[in-house]
């Protein structure tokens, strides 16, 4: 078995979780890769590779462990591309609704690896056409496409088709296209819906729209949607996730579902709605 592990960097406990990782994966014989800046730890093992790109990761690697919060998470998916690789995700940060195992259960998850007694669940992913290079290799998204107004520039108007046909022009400083995973991240926090991650749909959500008529729209993620820009200045920023690229308006932008999907690990005893209860605290109340 290989196992390969990712993380934007650790602070002194988190290294001691890090270091127990290691022992457990050793305990089970596990080849393990980790990505090259954690070679500054010290205490790995000499008989440990390393990665740093896509290209690195091989194919028949069993897993790619993410440690910290659900932006690496999203690291991790950028990383693994469509390799088919599975994705766990350990939280060592705030939230953690992707990366929803925490570092107590790390002795447990190994074991669910080992033993092959995990959930799959198969994530749709978002991508983006354009006239122009945009995002480099990685032009998809776990979580949402996003279209911005530039700081404190004035608000701007998105006109938005279904398949070239029209659907609405949206006066707002912003619009998102959420996959079903990232409809509990930007989406929600935009008063858009919240849907289950194996539904086969977009949501459209504006961002501060200036109409009161104006809301959320799910619609079948078979469609192309297309986008055209105006605004009093020339520019405008494009985001996938977190990362993002600074747009002309000129530019030609349509989204799509991707081809291929992420897979993201889940113990048994994990589920959608627990994650929803216990993280978001939807339909908790005091009285009950």
């Amino acid at each position: 078995m290989k196992i390969a592990i990712y993380s934007r960097g650790l602070d002194a406990e988190q290294e001691a979780h890090f270091g127990y990782l290691l022992h457990e994966l050793a305990k089970h014989q596990i080849e393990i890769i980790v990505y090259y800046q954690l070679l500054h730890l010290g205490n790995l093992p000499n008989h440990i590779r390393t990665f740093q790109h896509t290209e690195e990761l091989e194919n028949n690697t069993d897993c790619l462990i993410s440690l910290g919060g659900d932006g690496t998470m999203l690291d991790a998916v950028a990383l693994v591309k469509n390799k088919n690789i599975p994705i766990l995700g350990v939280n060592f940060g705030r939230l953690g609704f992707l990366a929803n195992i925490h570092k107590e259960e790390l002795a447990t998850a190994v074991d669910a690896i080992v033993n092959r007694t995990y959930v799959i669940d198969n994530r749709t992913l978002i991508h983006l056409d354009s006239n122009i290079n945009l995002f480099g290799d990685s032009p998809f998204a776990l979580n949402e496409f996003s279209i911005h107004k530039r700081d404190i520039s004035p608000m701007i108007k998105i006109h938005t088709y279904l398949n070239g046909e029209f659907l609405n022009t949206f006066w707002s400083d912003g619009l998102i296209v959420s996959t079903p995973t990232g409809s509990t991240g930007y989406n929600m926090s935009c008063n858009g819906p919240i849907i289950f991650p194996d539904c086969s749909s977009f949501v459209i959500t504006p961002v501060a729209p200036h109409n009161l008529n104006v809301r959320s729209i799910v619609v079948p993620d078979n469609n192309i949607i297309s986008f055209e820009i105006e605004g009093r200045t020339d520019e405008f920023i494009c985001a996938l996730d977190a990362r993002r690229e600074i747009v002309h308006k000129s530019v030609q932008l349509a989204v799509k579902k991707e081809k291929f999907a992420i897979k993201i690990i889940r113990l048994n005893e994990g589920s959608f709605l627990s994650t929803l209860r216990n993280k978001l605290t939807w339909g908790m109340d005091k009285r009950n």
